[in-house]
């Protein structure tokens, strides 16, 4: 299984900070936002720049270029709906770290998201779905398999294609929760990488429960075999629960200072 794989989410241009800080190439937002999400314990940092129809190329070349040479070329994932941008970021992208995570591809309209990864040697989140929320596992599943021979047919590596099996909001949907668990299990079992993002679950919930039920929802999902996440790693309980979760599934050797690692 590995050590679990933290994709800090801040930088998002949903964040009116964010998106402002975008807008004017202003780099000490995404700087802050990028060391707060480094120390709190992420992996990668998704880069999240939205459509950026007309100035997503430039947008994303200097995103990259600022993180990378601020932070020691930490690994990031390139987000957004503009293919034309994820190759312009690509191409600046130093691989010293890590390869860039093409976020992300569907089975349906994204599938070409999977070209982009494997013309470029990177990872792709590959989500579940076709269009709107799968019915049940079996769609999933044919989904699943449909990316993965795609994937494979250009030449990708399995372990490069991270499925997402599409988290669902529990108010509303309380009676899909162990059927996406029990995906990440057959995901699991396939030798097969997963990810997501976790905020789903407790959309619409009250703000104190909502890291409750997301840590909880992650631990379950990790026991089931969940390998990485989109996650707020300035959530301390979340990193709190990743932490023990490496602990407890023997991916890292625990120390009485573990929590400060």
């Amino acid at each position: 299984m590995g050590k679990f794989i933290v994709i800090g989410e801040r930088i998002h241009c949903i964040s009116p900070v964010i998106r402002a800080a975008m807008e004017t190439h202003d780099p000490a937002p995404i700087l802050k936002r990028a060391k707060e999400q480094l120390e709190a314990g992420a992996t990668y940092i998704d880069v999240n720049i939205g459509p950026a129809e007309k100035t997503g190329v430039e947008l994303m070349k200097w995103a990259v270029q600022l993180i990378q040479t601020e932070f020691d070329n930490v690994p990031l994932s390139l987000d957004t709906a503009n293919k034309k941008a994820i190759e312009a970021g690509i191409s600046v992208y130093n691989r010293s770290k890590g390869k860039p995570i093409v976020n992300s591809a569907d089975a349906g309209d994204r599938i070409s998201y999977i070209d982009l990864a494997a013309a470029n040697d990177a990872i792709v989140i590959a989500l579940c779905a076709k269009q709107g929320v799968p019915s049940n596992n079996e769609e999933r599943m044919t989904f699943c398999q449909e990316m993965l021979e795609y994937g494979m047919n250009l030449g990708m590596d399995p372990k490069d294609i991270w499925f997402d099996p599409l988290f669902l909001v529990i108010k509303g949907m309380q009676d899909k929760q162990v059927e996406v668990l029990d995906f990440i299990s057959q995901l699991r079992d396939m030798d097969l990488n997963s990810s997501g993002g976790l905020s789903n679950v407790s959309n619409m919930m009250p703000k104190h429960i909502r890291p409750i039920m997301d840590s909880i929802m992650l631990a379950m999902a990790i026991k089931c075999g969940f390998t990485s996440a989109i996650v707020n790693p300035c959530d301390l309980r979340i990193m709190e629960t990743i932490k023990s979760a490496d602990i407890i599934m023997d991916q890292t050797l625990y120390a009485d200072s573990y929590l400060e690692l």
